[in-house]
């Protein structure tokens, strides 16, 4: 079921609560396809750096080979937070009088920890990886942060599309405004010059004009990748979980976040499921996880759900994910 649903699918994301899998099904999704001869980008946005540990080979922010056919690469909040902010100083520079340089650099500065910027951040690489895999890929993989981190990222392209549209519309009125001071500028009183500067009429104009070409291409990436979130047919999100409590709980959360949102949520994973035939111990705690998939199935029940055993080892390395993408060939989904 997942895998048939990968299959006819440009953008996977996978996301849950911490700790339940969801790198591990995300890799063995993304190496299975990558099998079956696609091309195939896997992406992490989660700061646990677990793509690495989990393929036992060095990834970062630059793509790496992982199998045939198969790239990854991992997007650190910190160091696209970084990247981000020394673009940002470096186009405000160049858009500001050199005099303001010292002031640019102490507003970049202070931008760094404020709310919101770590997501704004990252959404920006995500939205350029989109960009550019779609182009190479023939599907991308995205392993992303815990829930509640994912579900406002989700949410992130609509606000920052609106945003950028209303930076644009402001810069459309101060061009109008400052034409008309440079309009006033002209008769003898000398009124409009004498707020605009001498001589700064054609860099202004050439300032606002390279501003409007930075905001254009801003809202437009963000409203590609807000289209692609948004269209069930090219785009999904799997929300991988355990068969618990809270788990459950938040995935019933999260899952409404997505729909409100507007990504469409293509399947659920209940990982590491406890046999019912291996013993006393194991055959309670099997019963209470069909309790709590018994709450989830009465709130979602009309997802795909796919249950996945638990396992006697970690899943670590090419050959181990090689057999765990049979098991999410072989099982069978559930309603």
């Amino acid at each position: 079921m997942l895998l048939a649903l990968a299959a006819e699918r440009h953008v996977l994301f996978f996301g849950g609560k911490g700790g339940v899998g969801k790198t591990t099904v995300a890799a063995t999704t993304a190496l299975a396809q990558a099998r079956a001869g696609r091309r195939v980008l896997l992406v992490s946005t989660d700061p646990a750096h677990n793509l690495g540990h989990l393929w036992q080979r060095p990834v970062g922010p630059q793509k790496v080979r992982l199998a045939a056919g198969l790239d990854g690469l991992e997007l650190d909040p910190e160091v696209t937070v970084q990247q981000h902010l020394e673009e940002v100083g470096t186009a405000l520079r160049k858009l500001m009088p050199a005099h303001l340089a010292g002031e640019v650099d102490k507003h970049v500065a202070l931008s760094r920890d404020a709310p919101g910027m770590h997501e704004a951040a990252l959404l920006e690489r995500i939205a350029e990886t989109v960009d550019q895999g779609l182009a190479e890929y023939d599907l991308l993989v995205f392993d992303t942060a815990p829930s509640g981190h994912t579900a406002r990222l989700m949410a992130l392209p609509e606000m920052m599309a609106a945003w950028t549209e209303g930076l644009l519309r402001r810069q459309e009125r101060g061009s109008r405004f400052s034409q008309v001071l440079k309009n006033l500028g002209q008769d003898d009183r000398g009124f409009g010059q004498s707020i605009l500067g001498q001589g700064d009429g054609e860099a202004a104009a050439d300032r606002d004009s390279r501003i409007r070409q930075i905001l254009d291409r801003r809202r437009e990436r963000f409203n590609r990748l807000r289209e692609v979130l948004g269209d069930a047919q090219q785009c999904a999100f799997v929300i991988v979980l355990a068969a618990e409590r809270l788990p459950v709980l938040e995935t019933i959360e999260l899952h409404a976040q997505l729909q409100r949102a507007g990504t469409p949520v293509g399947a659920l994973v209940v990982n590491k499921r406890s046999p019912a035939d291996a013993g006393a111990f194991l055959a309670e705690r099997h019963a209470l996880e069909e309790r709590h998939l018994t709450t989830l199935r009465q709130a979602l029940g009309q997802l795909p759900l796919l249950e996945l055993p638990l396992l006697p080892g970690d899943v670590v390395g090419e050959a181990a994910l090689e057999a765990f993408a049979h098991r999410l060939g072989d099982a069978t989904a559930g309603l």
